[in-house]
Order: C-alpha cells, then structure tokens, then sequence
C-alpha cells in the first residue's frame, strides 16, 4: 500500500497498522519497544562486512587495504552494522568511517551534534529516497556514536552528477548500474578531494584507498533514465564489452 508522507510518516503507518491486525514489523528503524528485530536486521547487514573480508582477504586484527570507507546514512542501520563488525574484527586497524546521508535528511549529524539520537533539520525530501529519513535509529545510533568517524552530507544534485559519471563510465573505470542512494560514497569523496581543508579533516589524500559501497541499482527505471540521461540496460551492455 502507499500512504501520503515520507519514510518516517510509513514507518508509524507500519506501526499502527500492525498494532492494530496483530502483524509483525520487520524493519530496520528501531523505536521505544521495538529493538529485536533491528537488531536482527543490523546483524544481517554485517554479511557486507564479511563479503568485504573474504574478498580483500583481510586477516582478524590486521590492517586491511582499505585506509577509507564510505557508508549509507539513512537512519543508521546499515552504516551501525558494516562498522561494528569491521571494527570488532580488524580492531584498531579498521579504517577511518564516514556516513554520508542527503542535506535534506541529516538526522545522522545532528545526532553527532547533539550527541543523541536527533531528527533532521530538512524537508526530508530527497531524490536519495532510501536515504530519506527524519529520524535517527536509537538501536543504531548506539553504534554509530563510538564507531563513526565522519558525518557528512550531500546535495541532490551531487548524488545525481556521481550517477552520471558510473554510468558513463571511462577508459579506466567499467560503467555502472548505481541509483541515487547507492552513490553517495562517491559523492561525498568528490566533496571532500575538491577542498584541502577538508580532506585533511578527513584524512584523504592520494595515497588513501576507499571503499564505497553501493547499495542501489536502477530501482525506478524511468527515474534513472530521467537522471542519467541512459537506460540501465543501455549502462550494463557497455559494462558486458567494456
């Protein structure tokens, strides 16, 4: 069903309507009596982290090749559950964190501001629509307090120019499929590269290595053709011959 409102608007809809037909929400925003299944959900996001292990051959407690890691904001499950299990596993050789979430819905920074799970100061209204959330996990702030080096935020169209440029691809660089959630890493690198100042805040310079995560293809294929000026099938048949 569609309900008029945002993220956060659904996730209480969610609520009621389960209060009321005795279902179960499976969700990864926690709130006041409801933590078990976010939790659950934040474990299972730690299958990133594992896959980023096993395939850069990272060995427990050792330093990894990844000096950077860029990660979804949102209300902080993914980026709580990617972190904790780096950390807990490369200890303190894990890599330097930054979450990136849109300008709109900064509800990530202002908890880092306010020190506590906080809303965001935005109209919540982004074209990064899985990332557009008002309102800070309390589970995954718990987190994200003691493991997150960096918040950062975005603008729209620095997410869409980031979409562009995986589509297009380059002599070096393979084309790829990223939505407008899945981009932020990079978009948020080329922020901080294209200010000193800010990248020394960051610790980036060109001997950094980064890891960006992308967690969103063409979900709506008319929206991704709308942004990137390609079709998502065009983008993948020049990645099958690049």
């Amino acid at each position: 069903m569609r309900i008029q409102g945002n993220y956060d608007d659904s996730v209480e809809e969610a609520a009621r309507l389960a209060d009321a037909n005795g279902w179960q929400v499976v969700s990864d925003t926690s709130y006041e009596g409801y933590e078990e299944i976010p939790c659950d959900v934040m474990q299972g996001y730690g299958t990133i982290a594992a896959e980023v292990v096993t395939q850069a051959g990272i060995r427990a407690g050792n330093k990894g090749p990844y000096t950077h890691v860029f990660l979804q904001g949102g209300v902080g499950g993914i980026a709580a559950g990617v972190a904790s299990d780096l950390w807990e596993y490369q200890g303190g050789h894990r890599p330097r964190f930054i979450v990136v979430e849109p300008a709109q819905a900064d509800c990530l920074l202002q908890s880092a501001i306010q020190g506590k799970p906080a809303k965001a100061t935005g109209t919540v209204d982004s074209v990064m629509a899985g990332l557009a959330c008002g309102e800070a996990s309390p589970l995954a702030w718990r987190f994200l307090a003691q493991a997150i080096d960096h918040f950062m935020t975005i603008e729209d169209d620095q997410a869409v120019e980031a979409m562009r440029m995986l589509a297009r691809g380059s002599r070096r660089d393979i084309p790829i499929v990223a939505g407008e959630s899945g981009v932020v890493g990079l978009a948020a690198m080329r922020v901080l590269r294209q200010s000193a100042e800010l990248s020394g805040q960051a610790g980036l310079d060109e001997y950094s290595s980064v890891l960006m995560i992308n967690t969103e293809g063409a979900t709506a294929a008319s929206v991704y053709r709308a942004l990137t000026g390609a079709t998502a099938e065009s983008v993948l048949a020049r990645q099958a011959s690049w």
